[in-house]
């Protein structure tokens, strides 16, 4: 009777804090690292993912099997670099079959020095995570097959997490830029803004690129700033609204600076639009609080309900942390929820336009049911200049 074939050396695992090991198929990067783990339901849009800053820390697990069979292209990037830690996928990626592709996800992912596994039971991880919640984790690639497990261990237990971790910093940009590129369309692609009726000044928490074209496409005239910025650099531009923008880690710790900043421009009257992180920290200098969530909201198939219209929409979210609807001070308006577990996912003030969105109208990857926010915002500033000219 012949012997069974020799199963393939794995070449990458990852150690949860728990001690839990996973071993698979290593790809792109080799080498090690430690962040938060999280899943994320979406089914389309992987690059996008790995490029959103609001993932710095973590490493995700994708639910859906089918990662890299549409490969990637630099037109789907959201930022110059991908920013989360790495990704755990069920099967190997697999070669690009699709039109707009211009390279495979494994040469990328080493270009983007972001390692990668293959071959996991993302079932039983996504089980687990949502169990227990969002573990840290080590997760190590060596072509070889040598893992030093106890050190892994004692990194994923060493690594101090997200609570605390001001993370804006580090991907926010390094100056200020003009932005004018509008969201893609056929058949010409991303078209320039060229008759812009309103100046927004954003602030950079870890902007996403698409959010960045859909205040273009909704009439804006966008000079970005440094998360960072001061209120008074903020107001010397003259803009007709501030818009506050995703990004990664504790909305706390990044509100020691941000707060007094939001609070400086609420103090201007000038109308506000803030999503993700700039939702969070919106809440934080209107005087609520933010908490940790379990395991957070990751996906693009997440259901919200408007509480001002009974609308529901399908939302793109990428959250851990959440904004406390039991602190909401009088004057503010919890104006959506999740469907899901009835989290805050919305708030504006009772009477000014000043409102944000946990989750993300300009998906990117998701569908587009709230594009109309940005419209509401442009309205808004449209408003307050008619208001002055009368």
């Amino acid at each position: 009777m012949s012997a069974a074939p020799a199963q393939p050396r794995p070449t990458a695992c990852l150690v949860l804090a728990d001690g839990t090991i996973f071993y698979g198929h290593g790809f792109g990067a080799t080498g090690e690292t430690v962040a938060e783990l999280c899943f994320n339901t979406a089914m389309t849009g992987y690059q996008e993912i790995m490029t959103d800053p609001s993932y710095a820390g973590q490493v995700v697990t994708f639910t859906f099997p089918h990662i890299g069979n549409v490969g990637v292209n630099d037109a789907d990037d959201e930022a110059s670099k991908a920013t989360a830690e790495g990704m755990v996928v069920k099967w190997d990626p697999t070669e690009p079959s699709n039109w707009r592709a211009a390279g495979e996800l494994t040469a990328w992912m080493t270009r983007q020095g972001r390692i990668g596994i293959g071959g996991l039971d993302t079932r039983r991880l996504t089980r687990a995570i949502r169990q227990l919640g969002a573990p840290h984790v080590a997760l190590a690639h060596d072509p070889e097959g040598n893992f030093d497990i106890e050190r892994l261990l004692a990194r994923a237990r060493g690594w101090k997490g997200l609570v605390g971790l001001d993370l804006a910093k580090d991907v926010t940009c390094a100056q200020s830029y003009r932005w004018n590129e509008m969201r893609w369309a056929w058949p010409e692609g991303y078209k320039p803004q060229i008759e812009p009726l309103h100046k927004v000044v954003a602030i950079d928490y870890g902007a996403k690129k698409n959010i960045l074209r859909c205040l273009a496409s909704a009439g804006c005239d966008v000079t970005v700033l440094p998360a960072n910025a001061t209120a008074e650099e903020v107001l010397a531009l003259n803009p007709d609204g501030v818009f506050l923008s995703n990004g990664p880690g504790d909305p706390a710790a990044t509100g020691d600076y941000a707060v007094p900043m939001i609070k400086g421009v609420l103090a201007a009257d000038l109308p506000v639009f803030g999503i993700c992180l700039g939702h969070q920290m919106l809440a934080l200098a209107l005087g609520a609080r933010t908490v940790k969530m379990n395991h957070g909201h990751h996906g693009a198939n997440h259901p919200v309900k408007d509480n001002d219209t009974g609308k529901v929409e399908i939302t793109s979210m990428n959250h851990g942390f959440t904004v406390d609807s039991q602190t909401l001070p009088k004057g503010v308006v919890e104006t959506h929820v999740s469907l899901f577990d009835g989290s805050n996912c919305g708030i504006r003030m009772a009477d000014r336009p000043v409102f944000s969105v946990q989750y993300h109208p300009e998906a990117s990857p998701g569908p587009q049911d709230s594009y109309y926010l940005f419209e509401r915002f442009a309205a808004a500033m449209a408003a307050r200049k008619a208001a002055s000219a009368a």
